[in-house]
């Protein structure tokens, strides 16, 4: 079948060749010209110069990409998600399945991509939404290393359509799931603890303090999630958990050597300007601590990251924040 792709950078083209391995024809849209000539005349992925399967193809036009079939997988940032929206919704003339493979929350807002979609998007012309998440470096995916994801939906039988849509007996197994709010919400998260972790990390803090950074952060998603409306084995399953785990000690992470910078002395500006892919985390912080202050939630992580990313505190004293809180029972 035909899908189409909203966003042709490293995770939105190595699902291209995911797709195109199981036999779909996919067009990618990007504003990038490099890189749209590099997969139609080239057959090359624009980030890791490897050759692609023969059945993606690319264009600059949302329009045409839009028209081209009716799934519409948006791997965009979150940045841009809402005016890419707004963009698709005064094109479309027919209803379309949205599968939102972006990890973030509007800051502005605290929406989550579903959240966005369907406040931007025709109810007539929304024939779905499905989040497609979980622990994905798209350096490895492109190598067809064993891979699994979640497909979360409202409705089941768009979860399950999405399910074998991208799975195949090779390398990538999909899961199911109805749990949207969980899936999206544990998948953003762990990007905001995956740049504490980075900090720590480039501190020179030690294994023993990410470890607990780590284990303490998942408590901190798990109570964003439930309190979002999500489920706590959600938060423990793929999306969440299985995300952490490979985001938020990896350098393969942007996240995580985003953190790795600015623990290193890099101001965020200079640690963002120096990774070549959205970063999603440093947003991230900013919307999980708007959420911590609406639900009253208790995030001692977040919230001292949100300190430091805002130049309010440095980062040898949110390491004394961290440390000097009042000793209790785990």
């Amino acid at each position: 079948m035909k899908v189409s792709i909203i966003g042709g950078g490293a995770w939105g083209t190595t699902l291209a060749q995911a797709l195109a391995d199981n036999n779909n024809e996919v067009l990618i849209r990007d504003i990038n010209e490099e890189f749209v000539s590099k997969i139609n005349n080239m057959h090359v992925h624009p980030s890791f110069d490897l050759t692609i399967p023969y059945l993606i193809k690319a264009t600059t036009s949302l329009e045409e990409v839009i028209n081209f079939s009716d799934v519409l997988v948006l791997c965009v940032p979150t940045k841009v998600m809402r005016s890419v929206l707004v963009e698709i919704n005064n094109i479309l003339t027919s209803p379309k399945l949205f599968i939102n493979v972006s990890k973030g929350i509007e800051p502005e807002t605290s929406y989550r991509v579903s959240e966005i979609v369907a406040e931007t998007i025709k109810k007539e012309m929304l024939k779905g939404y499905v989040v497609l998440s979980g622990p994905s470096h798209a350096e490895e995916l492109i190598f067809r290393k064993f891979t699994s994801l979640v497909s979360a939906s409202l409705d089941e039988e768009n979860a399950k359509f999405v399910q074998h849509l991208f799975s195949n007996e090779e390398y990538l197994r999909v899961y199911t799931s109805s749990d949207v709010i969980g899936v999206e919400a544990g998948g953003a998260i762990k990007n905001a603890i995956a740049v504490v972790s980075g900090v720590a990390s480039g501190m020179g803090l030690g294994e023993n303090a990410r470890a607990a950074l780590i284990s303490r952060g998942m408590r901190e998603t798990v109570q964003i999630v439930e309190a979002l409306g999500g489920s706590k084995e959600t938060a423990f399953g793929l999306s969440g958990l299985g995300d952490l785990i490979v985001t938020a000690s990896s350098m393969n992470s942007r996240n995580f050597q985003t953190g790795l910078r600015i623990g290193q002395g890099q101001s965020v500006s200079e640690a963002l300007a120096n990774s070549k892919q959205t970063v999603e985390g440093i947003r991230t912080i900013e919307a999980a601590y708007k959420i911590g202050q609406k639900y009253k939630l208790n995030l001692p992580i977040i919230n001292t990251a949100y300190e430091l990313i805002n130049g309010r505190i440095t980062i040898d004293e949110a390491v004394k924040i961290l440390l000097s809180r009042k000793l209790k029972a785990e």
